[in-house]
């Protein structure tokens, strides 16, 4: 396991971007750092959002408490909070999340509000799987950071997030996403339909 704290370390970030390139293969900074930081956000935010859906003791998402399950290619596999929160959640998110987007920002140049929507997203996904997606949007607010505000749509019966970030994954060649916003409104239903029947 690895200290999240370590998403303050410009070094330490530069060199795990950096080897996501070898899943991605060569693309510029920006779109790497925004490819990485998508699968991470969701992982970061996982701990404390589960809790928090369970009702009972709130996890710790400073830095400082979250530990990574880094895998050697710098995919992240899972995270652990450390000990329950002692403070108010927003600012502990703000915290945690601020300080992650900041460092992604100046190593990769990677825009700064893509990444904190791209957060909304991750935080309406984790909420939306541990079935409290009506606490997605009070989460939000009180984190601040200029972050939008998290959006949902049933397709069917079947309620899904509806995206306000990408994550350029295109941009290496790859499909987009089925929920991907970068494209048609009837596109991304469509393809929302088959995916969740």
């Amino acid at each position: 396991m690895t200290s999240a704290s370590l998403l303050a370390d410009a070094s330490w970030v530069r060199a795990r971007v950096d080897g996501a390139a070898k899943l991605y293969g060569r693309a510029p900074a920006d779109v790497l750092g925004t490819i990485w930081w998508y699968s991470l956000s969701s992982v970061l935010v996982a701990p404390t959002l589960e809790s928090l859906a369970a009702g009972g003791v709130v996890l710790d998402p400073s830095l400082d408490a979250v530990e990574l399950d880094l895998a050697t290619d710098s995919r992240f596999l899972g995270a652990r909070s450390l000990r329950p929160l002692s403070g108010p959640l927003g600012d502990a998110f703000a915290g945690s999340l601020g300080t992650a987007i900041a460092t992604i920002a100046s190593v990769t140049s990677a825009n700064p509000r893509a990444l904190g929507a791209i957060a909304t997203d991750s935080i309406a996904n984790r909420l939306l799987w541990a079935s409290a997606p009506e606490r997605a949007e009070e989460v939000v607010a009180s984190i601040g950071l200029g972050m939008p505000r998290p959006r949902y749509v049933t397709v069917g019966r079947t309620p899904a997030v509806k995206r306000v970030s990408c994550c350029l994954i295109y941009e290496v060649g790859n499909a987009k996403c089925v929920s991907c916003p970068r494209q048609k409104p009837e596109e991304r239903e469509a393809r929302l339909r088959a995916a969740l029947g």
